[in-house]
């Protein structure tokens, strides 16, 4: 972890945080994060694709990590990261590049490709597929408990989330979204009081790793990753005369998924992911399902998942 340097790229007023590692001359990739997640979550990835003749770029986006927060928080907008992603690249004078992405960040890695065709190598992303405008309303089957729709709930969230530090916070995110099952809270329960405090954290996340999350959102808090991703799903990008079908990815791309990846849970996500309808969209998609994984494959599983990356990373470079 020593030799992952970092830096701060001032971006559109904001000093943005970057860790990375690997020679300038080197093929970049960008690695984008999820929720509740920063930089970090990419600690084991970047290691090996450096060490494997590619440069590793991992920022925190606006509001997380060792990033500014906006000043307006709650007018964040989803738009913001990706052209924050551009402007990063472009300031560190990154012409073409690998893009992979988690969780939400796998939607900032494809909006990035849709506007951006010509700086994309190659995309990966992890336990989020492509999903065209408006797949996101297929949540409104789900219960009034259902954690995304309790988060788009301004101030209940805040609520939920003040009554603990921001280390418990994380801890408890992160034990519920390594389970199969939607979080999904009763009438009379929020979402934070799913997990039983003395449930342990999944074998392959330490106690020093938490400790490293929970000291950035002590210093970030919540305020903008409740903003993005969870209250800016109904976001448009683009034109909103444009053709849902229309809309196609040509970059190499590589889905990988846990095959316990509780994403599967959402109604229609694994018809839709098992299918192959996204190759109607990303017509070069190929899926790999890793067995016995979580939504943190890349956490839980780092040595399986680097190889598939280097794998797809060697197979496109330039």
């Amino acid at each position: 972890m020593d030799q992952i340097k970092h830096t701060y790229v001032t971006v559109n007023g904001l000093k943005l945080h970057v860790a990375e590692i690997g020679s300038n001359s080197s093929p970049a990739v960008i690695f984008l994060h999820g929720f509740p997640e920063i930089w970090y979550t990419w600690r084991h990835q970047m290691i090996a694709v450096a060490n494997a003749g590619f440069r590793a770029i991992a920022p925190d986006y606006r509001g997380y990590g060792l990033s500014d927060i906006p000043a307006q928080p709650e007018k964040a907008s989803f738009v913001d990261l990706v052209n924050d992603t551009a402007s990063i690249l472009e300031s560190l004078d990154i012409s073409k590049v690998f893009v992979i992405g988690k969780d939400f960040g796998a939607m900032v890695a494809y909006t990035f490709a849709l506007l951006h065709p010509e700086k994309v190598l190659g995309i990966i992303t992890l336990g989020v597929p492509f999903m065209p405008p408006g797949f996101h309303k297929t949540h409104l089957a789900l219960p009034e408990g259902f954690y995304v729709r309790r988060w788009q709930e301004p101030g209940r969230a805040e609520a939920d989330f003040g009554r603990f530090d921001a280390k418990t916070v994380v801890r408890n995110i992160y034990i519920l979204f390594s389970k199969n099952e939607i979080p999904i809270a009763n009438e009379n329960q929020e979402i934070m009081d799913l997990v039983d405090p003395t449930t342990p954290l999944p074998s392959w996340f330490t106690e020093d790793d938490l400790a490293v999350y929970g000291e950035l959102y002590q210093k970030s808090g919540f305020q903008t990753p409740l903003k993005v991703p969870y209250r800016s799903f109904g976001e448009t990008i683009g034109s909103p005369q444009q053709d849902p079908n229309d809309l196609k990815i040509k970059a190499p791309t590589l889905l990988i998924m846990g095959e316990e990846d509780y994403v599967f849970k959402f109604p229609g996500m694994e018809e839709y992911v098992k299918s192959g309808e996204g190759r109607k969209y990303v017509p070069n998609l190929e899926i790999i399902y890793l067995p016995h994984g979580c939504h943190f494959v890349h956490e839980q599983f780092p040595d399986q998942v680097n190889q598939l990356v280097l794998k797809f990373l060697n197979n496109n470079k330039c």
